[in-house]
């Protein structure tokens, strides 16, 4: 057994996600999570809210809420939302708790002890109209770097590169559009992260095993024009973790969110420090961390430097799994023409299985994918429903009218020997792409086991047997039982509901088949059975026509 730490990019507070976040971050490290389990290892899985910054106070003022109040009422609906999803998290945090506020202040003055914070004066954009210094997502504009009209002033959502506010052409205020705009100076802290940028170049070189998304944007950001920069870490908010000794200022929330990761361990768990510090029992720790692409510099590079740079023996992630962007019936999601499915969208309109399914059988993996409702009515309809449910439905009913609710007993050939072999040989590589985080082949090689349970039913034709040979008709069912429940416990990270209502319905638990053929006669004749309702039901034309009026967008 070893032991994993699982992290997934933490969402912003500011709203409900759409399924392009769902699918670059909790639920790949959720479906990863629940394999390691399920092999065995120990595991611990946290996610958070990010609850600081900008995007926090501009949602909150258009809520018409204290902002305090509005994270915490959205805090509960995103936590109800990963529910809804069935994301295993270990611990669901916020980054606005005590014990974020307490680590990102304890980093900073390790970071200063270091000799790596700098008190710098900066001249920054001021509001005439709102009569404010506008923090980064406060200012958007034009991108110098690839001309997209709607860049923000901390990066350019489009082309990704970082940014100042300063940097924008033609920028306006988030709050009022004003265009009377300022520059001015203003005192913040900076991380001296060129200071490090030898260590993190190395650390970063020796990943040769990370997806080539990952370590490319690292690159950039450290190769590119004068090289990796010291970087603002403080902002001038009311609402974050407090700055000790400078008043009116907070510590930027892309300095205080990666280390809620920890502090969201700690919110739970005494013993977090054997997962967090290498001093006490960290050092047999593999750390794997989920995001989007627009996530990976800040988690190569900013974070690796805060817990570098502190001198203190704390974890360093292992592996990155990036991904890139969902797109939605040929453009982008947007929250703002209500454009797309959102998770609450979702789950009002199909259980979780089907998105968890269709999503990470089309996970952006290498390059950006799609989502129209012509592809997630045909990859639901003919893998859930066609493949799946319907082997499931054929056997225990036919079972049940033939031999009754439990399993009966009868002879196995060569025939069930063959598939057992071939079974064995599709399980070790799904093994192998499921630990190498290969979503897509998992998914391939997953639904080519189920395949393969139909394709043997086919050939076996127990309904024709039975007619000659009810014994031997028996001894097929019985092993068709079994690929049941087989199928069932492979399936678990993927589709949980229906593989814990097979599970119910077989009365039996799910442990991993490490050995298929022992795995295959695990129903032994007279175990009770019960035949479960239809697991997926089949997505009709009039619903997609439906949902693809309903979620077009303005």
């Amino acid at each position: 057994m070893a032991r994993y730490l699982v992290t997934s990019a933490i969402p912003y507070i500011n709203g409900i996600k759409h399924l392009g976040n769902l699918v670059g971050s909790q639920l790949p490290s959720d479906v990863y999570a629940r394999y390691l389990r399920g092999r065995g290892h120990e595991v611990m899985h946290i996610c958070a809210t990010d609850e600081h910054g900008s995007p926090a106070e501009l949602a909150a003022q258009k809520a018409q809420k204290p902002v305090a109040e509005y994270c915490a009422e959205m805090h509960d609906v995103q936590a109800g939302l990963a529910d809804g999803f069935r994301m295993n998290f270990d611990h669901f945090g916020r980054s606005s708790s005590p014990q974020n506020h307490e680590l990102t202040q304890h980093f900073a003055a390790q970071l200063a002890k270091q000799g790596l914070i700098a008190e710098v004066e900066e001249h920054q954009i001021y509001s005439v109209t709102d009569g404010r210094f506008l923090p980064d997502r406060y200012v958007e504009g034009t991108c110098p770097n690839c001309g997209f009209d709607s860049a923000r002033g901390d990066q350019c959502d489009n082309c990704t590169k970082q940014l100042d506010p300063t940097d924008l052409i033609n920028p306006r205020s988030t709050i009022s559009g004003a265009t009377d705009l300022e520059v001015r100076a203003t005192t913040h802290l900076h991380l001296k992260q060129s200071q490090l940028r030898s260590e993190l170049s190395d650390w970063i070189e020796g990943k040769h095993d990370w997806p080539l998304l990952t370590t490319s944007i690292a690159k950039k950001w450290l190769n590119d024009g004068d090289g990796l920069q010291d970087r603002g870490i403080t902002r001038d908010l009311d609402w974050g973790v407090p700055v000790p000794d400078l008043p009116g200022k907070v510590f930027y929330v892309w300095f205080d969110a990666p280390i809620a990761y920890i502090a969201a361990t700690a919110e739970k768990f005494d013993d977090w420090e054997r997962w967090w510090r290498t001093d006490k029992g960290a050092d047999d720790v593999t750390y794997v961390q989920f995001m989007g692409k627009d996530n990976v510099p800040f988690h190569t590079l900013s974070f690796p430097a805060t817990i570098i740079g502190s001198g203190e023996p704390w974890k360093l992630v292992d592996y990155i799994k990036s991904f890139n962007y969902l797109n939605y019936e040929g453009g982008q999601f947007s929250t703002s023409r209500g454009r797309g499915v959102f998770m609450d969208q979702a789950l009002s309109v199909l259980p979780s299985d089907y998105w968890r399914w269709w999503l990470m059988s089309n996970v952006p993996e290498t390059s950006d994918s799609q989502f129209t409702w012509e592809n997630f009515q045909a990859g639901c309809n003919k893998d859930l429903a066609d493949v799946l449910g319907n082997f499931v439905s054929r056997v225990t009913k036919f079972c049940r009218s033939k031999f009754g609710e439990e399993v009966p007993d009868g002879p196995l050939g060569e025939t069930e020997q063959a598939l057992v072999e071939e079974l064995t040989r599709r399980v070790t590589l799904y093994e192998g792409h499921m630990q190498a985080m290969e979503f897509r082949k998992a998914t391939a090689e997953l639904r080519s086991i189920w395949v393969a349970g139909n394709e043997y039913l086919q050939e076996a034709a127990p309904w024709a047997v039975f007619k000659q040979d009810p014994e031997q008709a028996a001894g097929i069912i019985r092993l068709a039982l079994n690929l049941c429940r087989f199928y069932a416990a492979l399936s678990v990270p993927f589709i949980p509901d229906a593989s814990a209502m097979l599970a119910t319905s077989l009365n039996t638990n799910l442990d991993w088949p490490e050995d298929v053929a022992a795995a295959l006669d695990t129903l032994k004749p007279g175990h009770a059975f019960t035949v479960p309702e239809n697991l997926f039901a089949k997505i009709t034309d009039e619903q997609r026509e439906d949902w693809q009026e309903r979620f077009q967008g303005r």
